[in-house]
């Protein structure tokens, strides 16, 4: 293999565990919001933003390593 296959072979791993990392961390952080509007439904609307700003910078991790992928790609 020269350099060029492996740089895509290593873009194909490092996207695919860090959509794994992350998409572990989205169930975690939604599950735990949902059974904490279950156990407190008057702070549903403050739980509902702090969901959506974690979920936020969870994605950013993803496109972080996406963008990552393309430099090591590009090289």
């Amino acid at each position: 293999m020269d350099l060029t296959g492996l740089g895509a072979l290593g873009a194909g791993i490092s996207i695919g565990f860090a959509a794994l990392g992350t998409g572990i961390g989205m169930g975690y952080l939604v599950g735990s919001a949902v059974e904490s509007m279950a156990r407190q439904p008057e702070a549903t609307g403050t739980i509902t933003v702090n969901m959506f700003i974690g979920l936020a910078f969870i994605e950013a991790l993803a496109l972080y390593a996406l963008v990552i992928s393309f430099i090591v790609m590009g090289r």
